[in-house]
């Protein structure tokens, strides 16, 4: 992204939430690649502290979504807010601040290969604080335990499952500090008692931190755990949104279709 300023298109003010407090909103979104249009005028607006899971069709702009908040994608028209920064033609330094209040759990966990378990998860500590030694490895011991991997404080990431592997990604992005934090299918390739358990620390996380979490999930157990809210999203767009409780119980034909295994929504299968 160009380092030099750029001319905001519109006010460099925030919109104002509608309801309780947003700390994420996008508004009238769009964003093509190539000749395929992802994204066609999407709204949405997360709430501070919740969790806020993204269901939809495969291919329609769900991970996309999360590159997006982080200046990763810049969209093609409409505004992405992070709190009072608008984040889309940001200025590199606001883009810097902006993804130091960030973490993000990547699908593939994302792990330095080279380091061990203990050395993946000081790293953001390590890089970014003026703790001695021994006050990382402090550190780095409690944010393992809260994930259940102390134990594991030694080895490589070669040496750990799928699941471990995203625990341990979690603890690193715990030691980050983050306010927000975006989980690109935290479960995918998991057995159903791995999923379950991601889905438990995915709600402690937000309970004991207070953080403000996205979750991209094509796994229903997993957001019902884990979820306050869920959008769906097809066509470009959020068609429906609504507490979790209520989203299940849901009767809009799209939403029905799609949490019970049909494909007529968008395209390809659920992802």
């Amino acid at each position: 992204m160009d380092p030099s300023p750029a001319t905001p298109a519109a006010p460099d003010r925030a919109p104002p939430a509608d309801g309780d407090e947003a700390l994420i909103r996008m508004v009238g979104v769009h964003k093509s690649f190539g000749k395929k249009q992802v994204l066609r005028g999407l709204d949405l607006s997360v709430r501070r502290g919740e969790t806020f899971v993204i269901l939809g069709p495969s291919g329609t702009g769900k991970s996309c979504l999360l590159k997006l908040l982080v200046g990763l994608l810049e969209p093609d028209a409409g505004e992405v807010w992070v709190g009072k920064q608008r984040v889309d033609h940001a200025h590199q330094r606001v883009l810097w601040e902006v993804r130091g209040r960030i973490g993000y759990l990547f699908q593939s966990s994302a792990l330095i290969n080279w380091l061990t378990v203990a050395e993946n998860v000081g790293l953001p500590l390590a890089e970014h604080t003026r703790l001695r030694p021994h006050e990382i490895d402090r550190r780095v011991d409690e944010y393992l335990a809260k994930v259940h991997m102390l134990q594991s404080k030694y080895q490589m990431p070669a040496e750990l499952s799928g699941g471990q592997k995203r625990r341990v990604a979690l603890a690193r992005v715990l030691a980050g500090a983050p306010t927000i934090i975006l989980y690109d299918e935290p479960t995918a390739g998991l057995d159903p008692v791995m999923t379950a358990n991601i889905a438990a620390l995915i709600r402690s996380v937000q309970r004991e931190f207070g953080v403000t979490s996205i979750l991209v999930t094509h796994d229903l157990p997993c957001a019902w755990e884990a979820g306050d809210r869920v959008a769906f999203v097809d066509g470009g767009k959020v068609v429906h949104c609504d507490t979790t409780e209520k989203f299940q119980h849901t009767d809009h034909p799209a939403v029905r279709n799609f949490l019970s295994g049909g494909r007529s929504a968008g395209s390809g299968a659920p992802r």
